[in-house]
């Protein structure tokens, strides 16, 4: 079965993307920059020195939920992604809450994304200034508006745009990562702790809450490699390209968490973390490179913050595409451009809501602390919509899962612990959260049920779907020829 390419002007472009820029457009979703400088402080603030214990323990079932993508994307190529698969085998209502979770993770981004953005330029340019929270979100708004016209502007121009930014990141955080570990194994006693593999077992986990919490941000570390999902429409051989390229940046990206996070517990004093808590990177790299370090470190987390700014922009404006394409938001949001193919209502109206957020942001003071929320609320948006996928893919293989072993584990047992253990951590950190992380969390996905109920009511045929049947899908195949059905769970 073959992609339908879209009619000039009137769908997103097929096949721009190659195999290369998706697993590009993967890690970057990430941002593994970003990641380690924004959440370090508030991981090690919940966890002490569990945090490379989390990081290890979210990628397992994380790793799970990329086997779901992976299949699901195999029998419907959807820019909607989790919206379509999961309206189509759990059902409808599911689904919507499914999309509408990532909409509001992603608009509550722009926030945490855009802040890290102004206060590293500051840091390039006057370090005096990066404390100056004002200054900080109004130039991190600049980056945001940059990025949005850059996704406005097709997705070659934004595939070629990532490769740059996040090429370079990638190359800065390798280097640091060899000369960290180098750094860490030769200091001595100089070092804020002695390595030990306790740090990755479950002693230092104040009971199962506390394990929950640090998952839950843990899993923010990863999120944003699912962009290959909503790129689909858009990719070469999109039903074997996108949910290989999903894998590939989760292990890429937990790779270069999991050494970093380390260093952090080797190199840096819990005072060290709490003093420079928007700037954990920077201080790393000052402590591993005096000098040199410091400024490279701050150069990658800006360009991954900027690079993530794109690849969130572009995940939430093709969940929208799909939402409006069903009528299950406003129709014009599945309005495209006819030159750059790009949903440029649903661009001008996440630019225009997210730029609003920036701005109303100041009034919870320092940076730290709307991160710090930010992350927490985004977590449970997270959780959700992962959850949802890891049950959808099981539903939908449940004909196909006992022909093999290896259907059986990566279609089915994989998946579904990725999705249990989505939802326990969504139910164990609640206790834990604060008040306003949890009215952002729990609000965002409420305020859902109202274009929910009101599209259904308008008769929306995506509330009647053709439901998702992978056996039928893999029959389809086999009489065609198209592939081989043992190839549906094995790529490698």
């Amino acid at each position: 079965m073959r992609n339908t390419p879209a009619r000039p002007g009137r769908g997103l472009q097929p096949n721009a993307l190659g195999t290369f820029n998706t697993i590009v457009m993967a890690v970057a979703g990430s941002a593994p920059a970003y990641s380690l400088a924004a959440t370090s402080a508030v991981l090690v603030g919940t966890v002490g020195l569990g945090g490379p214990a989390a990081l290890l323990y979210c990628a397992i079932p994380m790793l799970g939920i990329a086997l779901a993508y992976r299949q699901l994307g195999r029998i419907d190529v959807n820019a909607g992604a989790g919206y379509s698969w999961v309206g189509r085998t759990l059902h409808p209502f599911l689904g919507f809450l499914s999309g509408w979770a990532l909409v509001v993770a992603a608009t509550l981004f722009m926030v945490a994304g855009s802040l890290p953005a102004g206060t590293m330029t500051l840091t390039v340019i006057d370090s005096h200034s990066a404390d100056n929270t004002t200054l900080a979100t109004l130039i991190g708004a600049g980056w945001f508006l940059l990025m949005l016209l850059v996704v406005l502007g097709g997705v070659r121009l934004s595939a070629r745009t990532q490769l740059l930014i996040s090429g370079v990141e990638l190359v800065i955080l390798l280097l640091f990562a060899v000369v960290a570990l180098v750094h860490g194994s030769s200091a001595g006693a100089g070092a804020a702790h002695a390595f030990e593999w306790s740090w990755l077992g479950l002693g230092h986990f104040d009971g199962v809450s506390d394990f929950a919490s640090g998952a839950l941000i843990a899993a923010f570390y990863y999120w944003g490699w699912d962009v290959t999902g909503n790129l689909s429409e858009e990719t070469r051989d999109s039903r074997r390209t996108a949910g290989l390229a999903g894998i590939i940046g989760v292990l890429t990206v937990f790779a270069l968490v999991e050494v970093f996070a380390i260093a952090v517990n080797v190199i840096l004093s819990a005072d060290d973390i709490q003093q420079h808590s928007a700037n954990v990177l920077t201080v790393l790299g000052e402590k591993v490179w005096p000098g040199v370090g410091g400024k490279l470190l701050v150069m990658a987390v800006m360009l991954s913050t900027v690079a993530t700014l794109q690849t969130t922009l572009i995940q939430v404006t093709r969940s929208l595409f799909a939402m409006g394409r069903d009528r299950t938001m406003p129709a014009a949001f599945g309005r495209v451009h006819r030159s750059w193919n790009t949903p440029w209502v649903a661009v001008a109206a996440v630019g225009g809501v997210a730029l609003g957020l920036i701005l109303a942001s100041l009034a919870l003071g320092r940076v730290q602390r709307i991160l710090g929320v930010a992350v927490q609320a985004i977590g449970l948006q997270i959780a959700v919509y992962y959850g949802l996928a890891g049950l959808a893919a099981v539903v939908a293989y449940r004909k196909l899962l006992l022909r093999s072993v290896s259907d059986f584990v990566l279609g089915g047992l994989w998946p579904l612990a990725g999705s249990l253990f989505m939802f326990w951590i969504f139910f164990e950190a609640l206790g834990d959260f604060s008040r306003t992380a949890l009215a952002l969390g729990l609000g965002g996905l409420a305020v859902g049920v109202v274009p929910m109920l009101w599209y259904r009511r308008r008769g929306s045929s995506y509330y009647r779907p053709a439901k998702l049947d992978a056996s039928r899908t893999v029959q389809a195949e086999d009489s065609s020829g198209c592939t081989d059905s043992a190839t549906i769970l094995t790529d490698f």
